[in-house]
């Protein structure tokens, strides 16, 4: 599973606007934010980086007023830990992952009491995107401020090959989102549930 999440990551960081190869890293920046959650980088399965691309990768975020951040499988690149914690980096989080496959599918039973009159939808407006935006900057607590700039983010991820949903507010607005990335190497990314 590590191979196939970290060969995900780095085809998805490939995508970034402004996504930069470096010394078996691809870091992925999208210069509309300084969010870490979305600016960062990866390395690509088996690399064995030296200490002067760890420096160089460092520098790749300085230049750009980001803090050096890495997401990353530690068993799909295991020379990587070791190299970058000569740098200083330190971990900030250890995830597992969650998987569906078409095999683990449950689909939601019909008539479910939970969701009586409550739709998923696909954003179509741009009052959408920003109500989603919104939503999602107050289910994480203010992480990212709501901007037009967010709302752009999502709208790229659903036109190109990604998807958007949420669902209404009984005020028009959005109750609650989250986004998939388009697939990559077979695999697709849900993210910023909220």
């Amino acid at each position: 599973m590590d191979i196939t999440v970290q060969s995900f990551a780095v085809a998805n960081l490939r995508r970034r606007p402004a996504a930069l190869e470096i010394g078996g890293f691809v870091a992925g920046f999208d210069p509309t934010t300084t969010s870490p959650y979305i600016n960062y980088a990866t390395p690509v399965p088996g690399t064995r980086p030296t200490d002067r691309d760890v420096s160089v990768l460092i520098e790749a975020f300085r230049e750009r007023g980001l803090k050096p951040r890495l997401e990353f499988a530690p068993q799909a690149a295991p020379a990587v830990e070791a190299a970058v914690r000569r740098a200083g980096f330190a971990t900030e989080a250890v995830h597992e992952y969650m998987v569906c496959t078409p095999a683990t599918l449950m689909p939601r039973p019909a008539g479910n009491p939970t969701t009586a009159g409550l739709s998923v939808e696909i954003p179509r407006t741009d009052e959408d995107y920003a109500a989603i935006d919104a939503a999602l900057s107050e289910a994480f607590a203010g992480d990212f401020a709501p901007s037009p700039e967010g709302a752009a983010r999502l709208r790229r991820t659903q036109e190109n090959g990604g998807a958007v949903r949420f669902v209404r507010a009984p005020d028009g607005g959005c109750a609650g989102a989250a986004s998939c990335s388009a697939p990559a190497v077979g695999t697709s990314e849900l993210a910023g549930v909220g």
